[in-house]
């Protein structure tokens, strides 16, 4: 009998809204307890940006410059392997932070970030953002929290790429983007294509259409399109339980 899985979590609520922007669904949780003086200092720091779909937002060895915080849309950090092969990393919505990685160590970019749908965006530089944590040390502490959750992430994801198949990790994945993106009715409001998915997942885009098909052979999605709606969550809980003893939860 499968043992419970204990989840990871890497993001917590969104706190309000700092960029002023109308519709805007919040920020980062990072940002929670900033007080109003701040909230309009940080918001001075900002410049807006837009991308188009599917648009390089920063490439892997380039200088970091700064970090983004995503107001609308979608993007996607992207790791590129030995002869070509890709893994994403992670896939950032509205309120959520890109880049923050490189922060401290003013290095470059160790993955690239290219949009899935078009984009807003508010970039920060990285000086001005350092100087803004001397200011306010707590929104240094709950950054250096929210890095070390998602390393958590990473190391799990390490684990679950080495020892479960690929059934295990898909479904899993599948879950994950429904409990961040779903709807009531079970339907993934996110346009990620049968290569993101497999990219994400760690497995061939083959093996993603194949596995895929058979998940919606059992009745447990259905497929249309880049449209992806889950039927029977605890019979895709079962396939996606993982090994005895091993918290692991897919890194978004």
């Amino acid at each position: 009998m499968a043992q419970k899985r204990v989840a990871i979590q890497t993001e917590r609520p969104k706190s309000p809204p700092i960029c002023g922007v109308e519709g805007c669904a919040g920020c980062s949780w990072i940002f929670t307890g900033l007080e109003r003086e701040g909230q309009q200092e940080l918001r001075r720091l900002m410049r807006s940006v837009e991308y188009g779909e599917d648009e390089a937002i920063f490439h892997e060895g380039t200088p970091a410059f700064g970090f983004f915080i995503i107001c609308s849309g979608k993007a996607k950090l992207i790791k590129q392997g030995p002869a070509g092969k890709r893994q994403i990393l992670k896939i950032v919505g509205p309120g959520e932070l890109l880049g923050e990685e490189n922060l401290f160590d003013g290095g470059t970019h160790t993955a690239s970030a290219r949009t899935i749908e078009p984009t807003r965006a508010r970039f920060i530089k990285r000086e001005d953002f350092l100087d803004f944590l001397v200011r306010h040390p707590m929104i240094a502490l709950q950054l250096a929290e929210k890095v070390a959750r998602e390393l958590q992430g990473f190391q799990a994801k390490l684990i679950e790429t080495a020892y479960e198949g690929c059934r295990a990790r898909l479904a899993r994945l599948l879950l994950a983007l429904a409990e961040k993106y779903g709807t009531v009715e079970g339907a993934i409001h996110a346009h990620i294509s049968r290569t993101d998915l497999a990219e994400m997942a760690g497995i061939s885009t083959e093996t993603a259409i194949r596995t895929l098909g058979e998940f919606e052979e059992r009745g447990l999605i259905s497929l249309k399109r880049r449209k992806i709606a889950i039927l029977d969550r605890p019979g895709l809980e079962e396939v996606a339980a993982p090994l005895a003893a091993e918290p692991i939860e897919n890194l978004l």
